[in-house]
């Protein structure tokens, strides 16, 4: 495959987690590994202010963090063809740059701070609301045994990240739940409105049916994947959480990618930081 799975290091412990995330997923789909350190030459903001000898250190250190990454990927993955790339901008951009033509990035739940700060703080969330590609984030624990489970918006547009969440179950011999999480509005609620059980239970029908008529699709072309769908009256967040539990990945989207005006919805927000296992964020079509 031709299409490479890049990494994000940092020299952190989460880091490493998610490079061996990526070494396995990268070995297991016949994929090249790319892993890619990113210094910025400015770290106070103005080049007037950072001495020659400062930015040859912080290039020297990248250049050791990846040589060292690369070695133990080697040495577990003798196999697996691995490339390393430094490059000289703030994190966000240096990482999409390097994922022109790849299949997706991974990257850790935590850093060192910077980018040396890659994680979870700023760069992570603006990878995954702004990369044209699935941005996996390597948190919590994944499950060998785990279901793969993705959380859909009936909504919008399902099929690129359904395609996402079939693919990996296939890929690792996993079933996989489809969820659709809803709730009654809050300002009911305070209100005092109790909502009909046979209403709740005819609304969560008409989901069930529209749940399975976005996935049949897919299921059709991948028929070895076991397939449990999923109503859930909670808050989204709430529902992936639980679910997430024993899980081996969860699957969700991002619906809008922009440099000025991240969002990624309050769902895939708070999977990032609250889920139990990795998560892939798949960019809608």
């Amino acid at each position: 495959m031709s299409q490479p799975i890049v990494v994000g290091v940092d020299g952190s412990e989460h880091a490493d987690r998610a490079v061996e995330w990526a070494a396995a997923e990268a070995s297991l789909r016949h994929r090249r590994l790319h892993i890619v350190h990113a210094v910025e030459n400015f770290p106070y903001g103005a080049p007037l202010f950072t001495p020659a000898e400062t930015i040859s250190l912080m290039s020297r250190v990248g250049h050791g963090v990846l040589a060292a990454v690369a070695e133990r990927v080697r040495e577990q993955w003798p196999d697996l063809e691995v490339s390393t790339a430094l490059v000289s901008d703030d994190a966000p951009h240096g990482l999409i740059e390097q994922t022109a033509g790849a299949f997706e990035i991974v990257v850790g739940h935590r850093g060192l701070g910077g980018f040396a700060g890659l994680m979870l703080g700023s760069v992570s969330l603006r990878l995954a609301a702004r990369c044209a590609i699935p941005v996996v984030i390597v948190r919590g624990t994944a499950h060998e045994q785990g279901e793969v489970v993705v959380g859909l918006d009936l909504q919008r547009d399902a099929d690129a990240i359904l395609h996402h969440a079939f693919d990996a179950a296939a890929l690792n011999g996993a079933p996989l739940r489809v969820m659709h999480a809803w709730r009654v509005s809050q300002t009911l609620v305070e209100a005092g409105f109790a909502p009909d059980r046979d209403k709740v239970e005819r609304v969560e029908r008409e989901f069930l049916d529209r749940l399975t008529a976005a996935y049949t699709p897919w299921q059709a072309k991948y028929p070895q994947v076991e397939v449990v769908s999923e109503v859930v009256l909670a808050h989204p967040v709430t529902a992936l959480s639980n679910a997430s539990l024993g899980a081996r990945l969860v699957v969700v989207g991002a619906h809008t990618r922009s440099w000025t005006a991240p969002r990624l919805g309050s769902a895939a927000h708070g999977a990032i930081h609250h889920a139990h296992c990795p998560v892939a964020v798949v960019p809608s079509t």
